[in-house]
């Protein structure tokens, strides 16, 4: 990623392969920003509407700018963080999906980030 000084930065992942992020240095965490469809705060209120009507999610904080989220397993309870920044200037919102624990997650932060790009392009999408 270009270095550039305003942009969001989310926290990095660990070096286990249970965390995906937009800002990733490691090739196999690495995983494309979610499109803004409209304005950034359009955007990051349309996300906010697709996470919070998902089962077993907590917005722990959520502004014009960034959404942060719990995310709790069906089985177990086990808790992942979702962390979405605005990023304006390079049209994108930068994302992080992590476990909080265990070493593998069996790629179900990639697909969580995945289903969230799916819903915001389908919501974007005018009925047919």
């Amino acid at each position: 990623m270009p270095s550039n000084s305003t942009a969001p930065r989310l926290a990095p992942c660990p070096t286990s392969p249970n965390c995906v992020s937009s800002q990733a240095s490691d090739p196999a965490q690495l995983i494309d920003p979610l499109p803004m469809v409209e304005n950034g705060p359009a955007t990051m209120q349309l996300l906010r509407t697709i996470i919070e009507a998902t089962p077993r999610t907590r917005v722990v904080q959520a502004s014009d700018t960034a959404i942060d989220a719990e995310y709790r397993s069906w089985l177990f309870g086990f808790v992942d963080d979702v962390s979405l920044r605005s990023d304006p200037a390079a049209g994108v919102i930068q994302v992080r999906s992590a476990s909080r624990t265990g070493y593998y997650d069996f790629g179900v932060n990639r697909k969580r980030v995945e289903a969230l790009r799916q819903a915001l392009l389908e919501q974007r999408q005018p009925p047919r």
